[in-house]
């Protein structure tokens, strides 16, 4: 009975949204490629690497945050197993994008198919999984009990469950009850996220706190550095120019972040301001806030990378890509770190961490609570409350050498120090595809 009443709203939840997911297609020009995948519908490429020989782990990791942690492990994996192989699904086009530039062969990428038992059985049987690995807090009820029924182990990665996902799903208990006993294994990033798990019905025995594998993330690749260092030559920022970055931001930060450079441009003439929307189709809207601050926009998207440089240079560097804010991020003098002023759950704050920068973020850091915590613990960011505070301590950082290089020191050596969870939950999803 409890799956028949899954069965039956989430595919009239499907419905419902689908006139949105239309909608999205029609402005987000990715979107709708590849929609077939959804269904289990996959084009000769595709098939042909799912044929090929050996069975492949199949990671789920609904978008770019999740990925980051995907990628790690993969790397984990095929240094312990070369002969590896993985199918690596995610929801969201922007995640698409991110990993069919990363996915070589024999790996594939593809759309998560939709969570009907009309749809998954036959994408199981497709790809032929020695083990389903799902990031974070990806549970699909039937992807997780066709996978049982077939003998293909699950496990849960970098585990967490929010209070807010928390509140959520206990209403759906009599669901969790029954589906979580059918995960292998759960390693999660904190106490609190098992206590939430074992109180949710996963078995006492098969929770481990394994900490946030987010840790884990390499240097970033020089390459990616020089190339945006090259970006800002070209367009007029010289060696030892200021670089405040304003990365995965939001509506409304990006006003905040023209508000502070217009200050700091009194005594900071040179200051160049990059602004990395989280959505580049937002790019009208963005350059729109700028021309009305009476301010120059070049945007990344319009000029090549053999481009000849530009002039007069602009106030503000538009970053309309996909796949460039690591490199950017390297580049910077001061990070602000985006979803965490004007919306709410914040974005992953590690990446320019670990290049040993310094880094802002707003009072809203709720999908990162141990992060969060462990940054606060070592003082190894600055949190505004506001956007009056945030202006406070960008201008105080950019003006004092000494305690941008204190911060990003922190910053890095917490990163350092927190490494090492991706090593465990790559044993734990090797055992289980070991044991079946």
């Amino acid at each position: 009975m409890i799956w028949w009443i899954y069965n039956l709203v989430f595919p009239v939840a499907f419905a419902f949204l689908l006139p949105h997911f239309l909608l999205r297609m029609l402005r987000r020009g990715g979107y709708g490629r590849d929609f077939a995948q959804r269904f289990g519908r996959y084009q000769a490429g595709e098939a042909a690497l799912l044929d090929a020989r050996g069975r492949p782990l199949w990671i789920q990791a609904v978008s770019v945050g999740e990925l980051a942690v995907a990628f790690s492990f993969m790397e984990e994996v095929r240094r312990r197993d070369p002969s590896a192989r993985f199918v690596l699904t995610t929801n969201t086009s922007t995640g698409h994008m991110l990993a069919l530039k990363k996915i070589q062969p024999p790996d594939v990428t593809l759309y998560f198919p939709m969570d009907v038992p009309w749809v998954v059985p036959r994408v199981l049987r497709r790809i032929r999984p020695s083990a389903v690995v799902l990031v974070e807090n990806e549970i699909w009820p039937n992807l997780i009990r066709y996978a049982r029924k077939q003998g293909i182990p699950t496990v849960m990665i970098n585990g967490r469950i929010s209070e807010h996902s928390f509140r959520g799903y206990r209403k759906i208990r009599f669901i969790t009850r029954a589906l979580l006993p059918q995960i292998q294994w759960f390693c999660v990033q904190s106490a609190a996220d098992r206590d939430r798990l074992l109180a949710l019905g996963a078995p006492e025995d098969r929770v481990e706190i394994a900490g946030s594998a987010k840790y884990d993330i390499g240097p970033t690749p020089p390459t990616a550095e020089v190339r945006a260092r090259a970006v800002l030559a070209k367009i007029g920022v010289k060696p030892g120019d200021p670089v405040l970055l304003g990365g995965s931001t939001w509506a409304g930060e990006e006003d905040a972040l023209l508000d502070i450079a217009q200050e700091a441009r009194k005594s900071l003439p040179e200051l160049m301001l990059v602004l990395v929307p989280r959505h580049a189709e937002r790019r009208e809207e963005v350059r729109a806030e700028i021309r009305q601050r009476g301010m120059s926009v070049v945007q990344r998207s319009q000029f090549a990378d053999g481009a000849a440089p530009l002039a007069p240079r602009p106030d503000v560097l538009l970053v309309d890509t996909t796949g460039e804010l690591r490199g950017f991020y390297a580049a910077a003098d001061v990070v602000f770190v985006g979803k965490s002023l004007t919306q709410v759950g914040g974005q992953n704050p590690i990446e320019p961490a670990r290049d040993g920068k310094p880094v802002v973020v707003g009072p809203h850091m709720e999908n990162f609570p141990v992060i969060s915590q462990d940054f606060l613990d070592a003082r190894a960011w600055a949190q505004a409350q506001d956007a009056d505070e945030l202006k406070r301590l960008i201008l105080k950082l950019l003006g004092d050498a000494e305690e941008r290089a204190r911060l990003g020191r922190a910053a890095a050596e917490l990163v350092a120090r927190k490494a090492g969870a991706t090593r465990l939950m790559a044993q734990r999803v090797l055992a289980a595809r070991a044991a079946e």
